[in-house]
């Protein structure tokens, strides 16, 4: 059987037993939750909801353009044409992608909002009827 160490105060538990009982980390847990998440507050502006997509099809619009003019250096430019040739084909499924995504993104929020929206209405409705 193990004895546990003595901390130099003559207590019975160590400094890292002490912090691990009085520490909390529960409540931290429940502050950074999903029932507190973007979806319950109902005044949000559209930069709040939207900014993250927008972003995404900023830069991906950004980084297609970036290959197109890589590709199109490499019909021009005859010194350095094989990075060209391979870089700019690179730039452009990469911006593509993100700009698809940010683009997909967007009506994905939508019909949450609005599933979000249905469900407080019918919850509002329930309460009422049941709560009487």
């Amino acid at each position: 059987m193990e004895i546990p160490a003595k901390s130099p105060d003559g207590s019975e538990l160590s400094p890292q037993s002490k912090e691990l009982v009085t520490s909390n980390t529960g409540s931290t847990l429940c502050t950074s939750s999903r029932s507190e998440s973007m979806w319950t507050s109902a005044s949000r502006s559209r930069w709040d909801i939207y900014h993250k997509p927008v972003i995404v099809v900023s830069v991906g619009a950004a980084v297609f353009l970036f290959g197109v003019v890589i590709t199109s250096l490499s019909c021009f430019l005859t010194k350095n044409k094989n990075v060209y040739k391979m870089s700019g084909p690179a730039f452009l499924s990469l911006g593509l992608m993100l700009l698809v995504c940010g683009l997909v993104w967007i009506p994905i929020i939508r019909k949450k909002l609005k599933q979000r929206q249905k469900s407080q209405f019918l919850q509002s409705l329930k309460s009422f009827f049941f709560n009487r």
